[in-house]
């Protein structure tokens, strides 16, 4: 995944300010007279729900960023406000510079068609078409001819392994391939914004590895700016650049996930936390020391990506520091096996993880 640095200071894909969702006949009145400081449970006792709190937050071209919690947190209410679903009670939210919220019918239609794609839990196929024409619908839709339309259908079916089933209608299809087929609908119309709201969810666990496997190897060549919701800690910190954990409609902690996973800030997301084996879910970047001016390594280099757990071992066999490096092969940094004893055996918070 290309996670764009927010240390580059590029202007951000989509940026929301003091964004609330409070739903209730009293929501514009309670939340002016509340001057900002929302309690949930005050709210609740007046008949009003807060689904968003006050959330800000940046997200950046060709990042991943995840929003999980528990039922009710809000991470589908805040994604449904992102692409404008569902009106805001509050807050600004500009994409790519533009005011949402500020938007007009016309313009708004205009901006889902051309610049955003959605999948959703339900696969929402149309019974009657087939995989092809299922996927060529949202072209058909803005204007586009039927041989183009088709065309490009081709190439999504290729583009998500279902070459030789064009033809299939959605009761033919498995789970996954149905979700296939969703996926490919939303990249026909080739959007910059990807919206997708827990699409693994209905599926069992064996087929939603495969479709993990799958998004990760479309978003390496896609390169999409993406907000993904889903209620899975496992499938966030395998996905995801960032990870927004939401409570009430609060965003407890919005960090990479390694940060999340070594450093929780709250009590809450420390609860997520606990029981994840650090080796398993974080990579040898996360915890890797700066290179400096140290000059006597061992003659092992191992993979920045490298899950810790595949390759602690034979750190754990070397003396010297080992090099870290990245995709080009070049030093980014080094580890040293006490590092591997700590984070494999300590319950501690370790320094800062890098990213």
């Amino acid at each position: 995944m290309a996670l764009q640095s927010t240390d580059l200071k590029s202007e951000p894909v989509i940026k929301c300010t003091s964004v609330y969702k409070i739903f209730g006949d009293n929501a514009d009145k309670m939340l002016r007279a509340a001057n900002g400081k929302v309690d949930a449970k005050t709210f609740q006792d007046a008949g009003c729900v807060v689904g968003v709190n006050s959330a800000s937050f940046e997200v950046y071209k060709g990042e991943m960023l995840v929003i999980m919690g528990l039922s009710g947190s809000g991470k589908s209410t805040l994604l449904r406000c992102i692409s404008r679903l569902t009106e805001t009670t509050a807050g600004d939210i500009h994409i790519d510079g533009e005011d949402l919220l500020a938007m007009n019918s016309k313009q708004l239609i205009e901006l889902r068609r051309n610049k955003m794609g959605m999948v959703f839990q339900s696969f929402a196929l149309l019974p009657h078409k087939t995989v092809l024409e299922n996927i060529a619908f949202p072209l058909q839709v803005k204007g586009i001819s039927t041989p183009d339309a088709m065309k490009r259908a081709k190439e999504m079916v290729d583009l998500v392994s279902l070459t030789g089933r064009e033809t299939y209608y959605p009761r033919q299809l498995s789970g996954g391939q149905q979700q296939r087929v969703g996926i490919a609908r939303s990249l026909a119309v080739e959007p910059d914004i990807w919206f997708l709201d827990e699409p693994f969810s209905a599926l069992d666990p064996l087929i939603r590895k495969e479709m993990q496997d799958e998004f990760l190897r479309l978003q390496g060549v896609l390169n999409k700016t993406i907000l993904f919701v889903t209620h899975d800690f496992a499938e966030a910190l395998r996905l995801a650049d960032r990870i927004a954990i939401m409570k009430d409609g609060v965003i407890e902690q919005l960090d990479t996930p390694a940060n999340i996973v070594l450093n929780p800030a709250t009590d809450y997301v420390r609860k997520f936390t606990e029981e994840v084996p650090r080796e398993k879910v974080l990579k040898i970047k996360s915890v890797m020391d700066p290179i400096g001016d140290q000059t006597d390594f061992s003659d092992l280099t191992v993979s920045g990506d490298a899950i810790i757990e595949t390759v602690a071992e034979s750190i754990l066999g070397e003396q010297k520091r080992v090099r870290v490096l990245d995709k080009n092969d070049n030093v980014v940094g080094s580890v040293h096996c006490a590092k591997m004893l700590h984070i494999l055996f300590s319950h501690d918070d370790v320094p800062e993880a890098r990213e």
